[in-house]
């Protein structure tokens, strides 16, 4: 305590005490402390599947080329085998096809390929959201290096006001209701006599033969949606493709979802600038939208520890320490199912098509000449 004597009067003034100055602190306020994340791999992964994925499909494309030209050149001396795996881009025939097996419990000879390809990626929606869209689709995988590449030419990406994205993102639906549609009013000996049809039967050719000898229309449509995915991040996928439409419907029942812990976020909001999707992903607790393709990029770059996870509903509610799905079992995930299910047709003789060479031989040569047998 100090002693202090006024001045003056000194011998009648009383003494006073007072509380001496606390000592002035130097030191600089403790910020929030903010764990260290372990270093995230899931977008190197993912790269290392689209590359893989992209150049397994320009490998299946080229031989699928060279089966077609046998046919076509008179006296040719190659001798290639079909592709079975081209038939992955026929989700109509393998939707239909997929019918035709829940209705008559038989799998069907033509195009089984497609069938079981289409259950690999459906069965990837339900694990593990719309994985095939960010992981494995080739026509994703060069979207989304069309907009990066969009990104760094003029700056930034553009995004399309919401009063007009909502309608714009419904078209995609409205074409998959559309194929729906069509082979919900197929019976299953309609399906079976399409798919036995000279058109059914080169359905491959015909789509090949579109791209080969692609008109002027068809030129400047696909020249019209590079030019919009170098604005607008990923286009195609959200405004036009069918088959995200479908998948992204099968993903809404997936029990994995992104979750975000509340208590651990920092609200920093990279993880919704990072999506790709423009989901508001820092202000939800789970990202139940069709939207979400499973690409982990809101988590790779999610600063805080444990604030943003893949993750099933009971390990959100567990006390501990909440890690997630890690990519790398995502990844082995994804694989499994595509190897499991193509291996299983496989083995059990239903991928390949039994079309013997003599009926290819008498229709790819004339395949322009084939018409749709439907009206």
């Amino acid at each position: 305590m100090g002693l202090q004597i006024h001045p003056g009067n000194a011998a009648a003034a009383p003494p006073i005490l007072t509380e001496p100055a606390p000592p002035v602190s130097r030191s600089k306020p403790k910020k929030k402390f903010l764990p260290r994340r372990a270093r995230d791999h899931s977008q190197q992964l993912r790269v290392g599947y689209q590359i893989a994925f992209l150049l397994m499909n320009v490998w299946l494309g080229g031989q699928f080329y060279l089966w077609v030209r046998q046919f076509e050149v008179a006296g040719s001396a190659l001798s290639v085998a079909r592709p079975a795996g081209v038939e992955g881009w026929l989700p109509i025939a393998g939707l239909m096809n997929l019918k035709d097996w829940l209705v008559t419990g038989h799998i069907p000879s033509i195009h089984p390929a497609a069938m079981f390809l289409l259950l690999a990626f459906l069965s990837m929606a339900f694990l593990f959201r719309k994985a095939f869209c960010s992981w494995l689709c080739p026509v994703g995988t060069i979207s989304e290096y069309l907009w990066r590449a969009g990104r760094k030419m003029f700056g930034r990406n553009f995004r399309i006001p919401g009063w007009l994205d909502i309608p714009l993102r419904g078209l995609k639906y409205l074409l998959l209701g559309f194929f729906v549609w069509a082979v919900a009013g197929m019976s299953a000996g309609a399906i079976e006599s399409f798919m036995h049809s000279p058109y059914g039967l080169i359905a491959a050719v015909k789509m090949l033969n579109f791209f080969r000898f692609l008109s002027v229309t068809g030129l400047v449509v696909i020249g019209l949606l590079a030019v919009a995915s170098l604005f607008v991040e990923n286009f195609w996928c959200r405004y036009l493709c069918p088959y995200g439409a479908l998948l992204g419907l099968v993903s809404l029942a997936s029990p994995h979802r992104i979750r975000r812990n509340a208590e651990a976020c920092i609200d920093c909001a990279k993880c919704a600038q990072a999506c790709p999707s423009s989901l508001p992903v820092d202000r939800l607790v789970n990202v139940r939208s069709a939207e979400c393709t499973g690409c982990l990029a809101c988590v790779a770059v999610c600063p805080a520890e444990g604030a943003l996870v893949m993750s099933l509903p009971q390990m959100l509610e567990s006390k501990r320490k909440r890690q997630g799905l890690p990519a790398w079992a995502m990844a082995v995930g994804i694989a499994l199912l595509f190897i499991g299910l193509a291996g299983f047709a496989k083995v059990t003789g239903h991928w390949n098509s039994p079309v013997p060479n003599s009926v290819y031989q008498q229709l790819i040569p004339h395949a322009d000449s084939v018409q749709h047998p439907m009206p």
